[in-house]
């Protein structure tokens, strides 16, 4: 069996937060398309998170914000993302490092992506996922029942064992 000298999986990795770097550039130039918008997820404990204190007690793990009508001063390179939002009619700036992102969504277009966080490698570098969301059935739906919408895509055979 052959060594992984390439790290394919550090590849995938990197390629993936691109994209969530690169839609974000392109909002923070453009402004939000149409009806997109975005669901971004990351770990509050994470070296580099900037937030208030009274979220991260709410939040002592991982925090969902999402970007679609009230955000502001949205800042975005290589190594963070910064943006200012409203909580409870206050604003509070959240500085977030690329690699806190454990799941980046815009549900306008079904698409998502899913990162693993790094302490459940074991010191191995992350692989991503990329998935397509499927929302919980509502009460009453049958579980069972055949569910529309995407395909999930898993990474999981380019993992280095």
């Amino acid at each position: 069996m052959s060594t992984d000298l390439l790290r394919y999986d550090r590849m995938v990795e990197a390629a993936l937060r691109r994209v969530v770097r690169d839609a974000l550039r392109e909002v923070q130039e453009h402004g939000l398309p149409g009806e997109h918008h975005f669901f971004i997820s990351f770990r509050t404990q994470y070296p580099g998170v900037r937030m208030p204190e009274f979220l991260r007690a709410k939040y002592p793990d991982e925090i969902t914000i999402v970007l679609q009508y009230q955000f502001y001063g949205l800042d975005v390179n290589d190594e963070r993302v910064e943006v200012t939002l409203s909580f409870n009619g206050s604003h509070e700036r959240l500085v977030v490092p690329m690699a806190a992102i454990t799941t980046f969504a815009d549900p306008s277009v079904n698409f998502a992506l899913q990162f693993q966080p790094p302490d459940e490698e074991e010191g191995e570098d992350v692989v991503d996922e990329a998935v397509e969301e499927e929302p919980a059935p509502a009460e009453g739906e049958d579980e069972d029942a055949p569910k529309q919408g995407g395909t999930v895509v898993a990474l999981d055979a380019f993992r280095k064992k």
